[in-house]
């Protein structure tokens, strides 16, 4: 049985595990560098980890505002070992109701074209193709919170 909690990183150390954790798993495979691993909306967004039993990173999300009815979800990732287990799932639907107990109406997303089928599961509607500054194909996804 597959021991985790998902939360917000806190300490320090946490911050630091969360954004290695999400280089490793997104930037790192596509030789982009550490650089690449924030953006300018880090202190506005809101963020969640999933961690074992040890502590370690398992999974990341994190959800921002385009606007006061509009949220997106980026940085999704979960261990490759542990994906299909529930983590992915938790941590949007934790992320879905944190920007709708803050007024968003939608959440967009940006699903990279082996999360397509993920997120339809979590009744996500696509749209159209997104250029991502991965230089991988993408499709933006859309979710009504109404």
């Amino acid at each position: 049985m597959l021991n985790y909690f998902i939360k917000s990183p806190e300490t320090p150390e946490e911050w630091n595990n969360y954004f290695l954790f999400r280089w490793e798993m997104l930037r790192k495979p596509l030789g982009m560098s550490k650089n690449s691993l924030k953006d300018e909306l880090e202190s506005s967004s809101f963020h969640l980890i999933a961690m074992d039993e040890y502590k370690k990173v398992v999974g990341s999300g994190r959800v921002h505002f385009n606007s006061d009815e509009e949220a997106q979800i980026r940085y999704m990732a979960i261990s490759e070992n542990l994906k299909r287990k529930g983590i992915g799932s938790e941590i949007v639907k934790k992320l879905e109701e944190y920007a709708g107990k803050n007024g968003a109406k939608t959440v967009i997303l940006n699903a990279r074209e082996e999360a397509i089928n993920f997120y339809l599961a979590l009744n996500y509607l696509e749209g159209g193709p997104y250029q991502s500054d991965t230089g991988i194909p993408h499709i933006t996804m859309r979710k009504n919170l109404s």
